[in-house]
């Protein structure tokens, strides 16, 4: 039989949307909380002469007099902004099961540094955790599909590389270009890089241009500190034994159309003037579309929370269940840094407090599916308050009284709740009055 090879050439259209300026900030305004929301709209509103946005006061939201009464003090309250650590060990503990490769990336995460690179060698981890490299390999893994995308590379390039795999509008070649030609990008020896990849030198100036839109420091925004203030979202009202929810009008900003100047302006003769007009009409239209959005993700999450949780808001003893971002991601279909995103930042109302949407997650305790980690920490607080302060409760003692009360939990877990409870060992709560 004759062996023949032959080459010949295929064209391929593949469509495929590049990451613009305006889904980035689609994301970004999710990720919001009520008042960075505010201020975004504000800025968006002096850039936009058709754009004009109705602020509300704690006052006009639609609340019954109870939450108004809640409402009115509680919107005062400052909250302190996450730190990088903090947001990336509240994903941990909400995403990953309480396993020994768990423990690995704990320890990495506190290796890395405010820009959000990891800054330790393998060589390094194993000598202080006797960890194989598989099991390195797979903790590092794990720590760098946490958001936000970027984080825990070792340097830019690995960085750049992580968010353009997380991005799935990322343009074509955009990855391969980065990790095999990075050094040549980078020196814009492009017309090297579109002769190897056989495509022309404007696809790489368009690589070019995403990759600008990328961030060399995924850890930085953590490092700012600032004041902002706790601002409802959502507002939960019981009703027998149901639960309504819905959403304040911090939740839904109301974004209006400067219709009457729009018209009188598209009627002039100058092109430009109506090309001008036409550009800020798309542009609120998108933003209209990208908050309305933003406040149904909203809603739907805490619908879903509220329905997993619903003896929180029945029970005085306010219970929690075992929940992950994951379950809810699945239920909705979305991604789990979508519901991340919801969730951080954005506050519940209701009859007896404010409490922050990321509040309703919470781990099991092994493989105690009944059993959260909140719930746990509770009783833990509840059985230090009875104590006797002559003679205060050993972590073993607490160990012991929990498993009577059908707990069964390790004395070094019963310590790390305690400490993150703020509550001393027992040699520091005993008292000789």
């Amino acid at each position: 039989m004759a062996y023949q090879q032959g080459l010949n050439q295929q064209q391929k259209q593949v469509q495929k949307l590049a990451m613009t300026q305006q889904l980035q900030q689609s994301i970004q305004i999710l990720q919001y909380n009520a008042e960075g929301l505010q201020q975004f709209l504000q800025q968006k509103s002096l850039e936009n002469p058709l754009l004009m946005v109705h602020h509300s006061t704690p006052d006009q939201a639609n609340f019954s007099g109870s939450q108004r009464r809640v409402d009115n003090f509680m919107n005062a309250i400052p909250d302190t902004q996450q730190s990088l650590f903090e947001y990336l060990l509240e994903q941990v503990h909400l995403t990953m099961r309480d396993t020994p490769l768990r423990d690995l990336v704990l320890f990495l995460l506190e290796q890395v540094d405010l820009n959000g690179y990891l800054r330790i060698s393998d060589d390094e981890i194993k000598a202080q955790t006797g960890a194989q490299s598989l099991q390195i390999l797979d903790a590092v893994t794990l720590l760098q599909q946490l958001d936000p995308p970027g984080v825990g590379a070792r340097n830019l390039q690995e960085s750049l590389l992580l968010q353009t795999e997380n991005d799935n509008h990322a343009p074509n070649l955009a990855y391969i270009v980065l990790e095999e030609d990075f050094t040549n990008f980078v020196e814009r020896k492009w017309a090297f890089i579109a002769a190897k990849y056989q495509v022309t030198v404007a696809e790489i100036q368009h690589i070019f241009d995403y990759v600008q839109t990328l961030t060399p420091r995924p850890g930085a925004a953590f490092s700012q500190t600032q004041n902002t203030f706790v601002r409802p979202e959502l507002v939960v009202q019981v009703q027998a034994d149901q639960l309504q929810l819905s959403l304040t009008r911090e939740g839904r900003p109301q974004i209006v159309f400067q219709q009457r100047y729009f018209t009188r302006m598209v009627q002039t003769n100058d092109r430009e003037v109506t090309a001008y007009m036409k550009e800020k009409k798309q542009e609120f239209d998108w933003l209209q579309k990208s908050v309305g959005q933003r406040s149904q993700t909203i809603l739907r999450v805490g619908q879903e929370i509220i329905q997993r949780q619903h003896d929180f808001f029945f029970d005085a003893k306010r219970p929690l269940k075992p929940l992950l971002l994951r379950d809810v991601a699945t239920k909705l279909n979305l991604h789990e840094s979508t519901v991340s995103r919801t969730v951080n930042g954005k506050y519940l109302q209701t009859d007896f407090g404010i409490f922050e949407l990321k509040h309703f997650f919470t781990n099991a305790i092994g493989n105690q599916k009944d059993d959260s980690a909140a719930s746990v920490k509770r009783q833990i607080q509840e059985l230090i308050d009875q104590e006797d302060k002559n003679k205060p409760l050993s972590d073993q003692r607490l160990v012991n009284l929990l498993s009577a009360a059908g707990v069964t939990i390790s004395r070094r877990t019963v310590a790390k709740y305690r400490e993150s409870l703020g509550i001393g060992g027992s040699s520091k709560r005993k008292r000789f009055d």
